[in-house]
């Protein structure tokens, strides 16, 4: 079968992640792709697609959810789309003009469920996309069974939703010598208010007065940070960079070390799809501390990590100073079926399979 795969989102966070993970697996099948790809992320798509003679790949910089991706689709790029089996997109953009049948991967459906996040009109722009891609689907991956029972909430059951978890990249499972532990506590995320980053810094500088000596590290960029209120705002920017470290930008192999090195990651989300950062602390040997809510139990369950409730700094702050004070970090080590649960070779197997009727 050929098989179109829209690859514009190649360099996003965790939509480009689960994407750039499971596309060389498609690609190691007999089925024929067609990859929709920007000219910014040409390179990188060739590095994925090198030795591979079962693909073409087409460059559209229409960007997606876009009035042109809309409207105005070059008729070249829609015919070629046409003419393969049927279009798969990792996200839930699906451009105008295409017959073939429509396969879409829609990792959370945060906006209508936490309706602050953005204005009246924004969640009206992102529910009209949300409902094209109910209609249009001919079915729908998800990253969790949370996941799953939102959009089965909101689609109405439209279209038929299968479960295919994220997964841990491959070069964190491969740790060399790990690096000695450091008293530091390390949040990962896009900096969004779902995120919770304003329950950690509170918890961290409640902790730090009652004698926590750790140091917080945050992975993001500073100018994106947002707080819930003023105060915790005032806070941050307040914080000497002895106690809060903003690290920007950094590669795989820094975010190795930190993930390694560090005495515990703390996730504070309100909300996720399915959330990755405890799994890598995991697998790279450090604690993991998060928030109580439904997707985390469900991902989490069986493994060894820690709850506080949710939005709830005191209990947060409490549940650090009974991890961390006056301990000696500690190096965990993940049992093989844990390391095993989730991987982009079942990720992509199922997606394949659904999409083609055939496995990998």
């Amino acid at each position: 079968m050929n098989i179109t795969i829209d690859c514009r989102h190649l360099n996003a966070s965790g939509i480009g992640v689960y994407l750039r993970e499971c596309l060389p697996r498609f690609l190691d099948s007999s089925h024929s792709f067609l990859l929709l790809v920007s000219d910014e992320d040409r390179d990188r798509l060739s590095r994925i697609t090198a030795g591979h003679k079962n693909t073409a790949v087409i460059s559209c910089n229409i960007k997606p959810f876009s009035i042109q991706e809309l409207c105005a689709m070059p008729y070249g790029i829609i015919k070629k789309i046409n003419h393969t089996g049927l279009f798969y997109s990792p996200y839930f953009n699906i451009p105008s003009g295409i017959t073939v049948p429509v396969y879409t991967t829609i990792h959370d459906i945060v906006f209508p469920d936490m309706p602050e996040l953005t204005s009246k009109i924004g969640l009206m722009a992102r529910m009209w996309f949300y409902h094209r891609a109910f209609r249009r689907s001919k079915k729908i991956f998800t990253v969790s069974d949370f996941s799953k029972s939102r959009i089965e909430y909101y689609s109405r059951n439209r279209a038929p939703v299968i479960v295919t978890h994220s997964a841990i990249q491959p070069y964190l499972l491969h740790q060399s010598d790990a690096p000695g532990k450091r008293n530091t506590i390390l949040f990962i995320g896009n900096i969004k208010k779902h995120k919770g980053l304003w329950c950690l810094l509170d918890a961290f500088f409640q902790a730090r007065k009652e004698g926590l000596k750790h140091k917080l590290i945050l992975v993001g960029s500073k100018d994106n940070f947002r707080s819930r209120d003023t105060e915790a705002l005032g806070q941050l920017e307040r914080a000497d960079s002895s106690l809060v470290e903003f690290t920007g930008f950094i590669s795989d192999e820094k975010l190795k070390t930190l993930l390694a090195e560090s005495a515990l990651l703390v996730q504070p989300s309100l909300y996720e799809g399915f959330c990755l950062p405890p799994l890598e602390a995991m697998v790279c040997g450090t604690m993991a501390l998060v928030s109580d809510i439904p997707v985390l139990r469900e991902i989490y369950d069986g493994y060894p990590v820690s709850f506080f409730r949710a939005g709830d700094s005191g209990d947060l702050k409490d549940k650090l100073l009974s991890l961390l004070y006056n301990k000696e970090p500690e190096r965990i080590i993940l049992p093989g079926p844990l390391r095993g649960k989730y991987t982009f070779e079942k990720t992509a197997a199922v997606i394949l399979r659904e999409l083609t009727g055939t496995i990998l």
